[in-house]
């Protein structure tokens, strides 16, 4: 679905931190979404998590590094970091060129799905977008 200037998959699940999640059985595949990367600018720096870490829904996953930008990664929901993303260290741009395919993250097993219920789709996440979009035009 296009919103304004950005890109946001439908089958996607969306944060208010910005971050998205793609349901793969019992784990979600996380990272930035279109909206972030534009905002942010050229990606220099990312710091992931080590595999094995319990992350609980909304706590600071990964942090990344723009020249304009200092901001982080946060849990879409709670569970275990299974995989992280090697090539972003090296290549930090996958971030910018592919968000949500090359670009993305980490990988969670989930706790509890549950938690996907308070994410963002559909209209909820194009009335949520407009609202920061216009923030930021000012």
């Amino acid at each position: 679905m296009q919103i304004g200037e950005f890109y946001f998959p439908d089958e996607l699940y969306y944060d208010e931190k910005h971050g998205w999640a793609k349901v793969e059985g019992q784990e979600v595949v996380v990272g930035l979404t279109d909206f972030t990367q534009k905002l942010a600018g050229n990606f220099l720096h990312v710091m992931l998590p080590k595999v094995g870490k319990k992350v609980k829904k909304g706590q600071p996953l990964a942090s990344v590094e723009s020249a304009k930008w200092v901001g982080r990664l946060y849990a879409p929901v709670g569970g275990e970091v299974v995989a992280v993303n090697e090539a972003l260290k090296t290549a930090p741009r996958l971030l910018n060129e592919d968000p949500y395919g090359s670009g993305w993250m980490v990988r969670l097993k989930m706790d509890n799905p549950l938690e996907l219920k308070t994410l963002m789709q559909g209209e909820t996440l194009v009335t949520f977008i407009e609202k920061e979009a216009a923030k930021h035009k000012k």
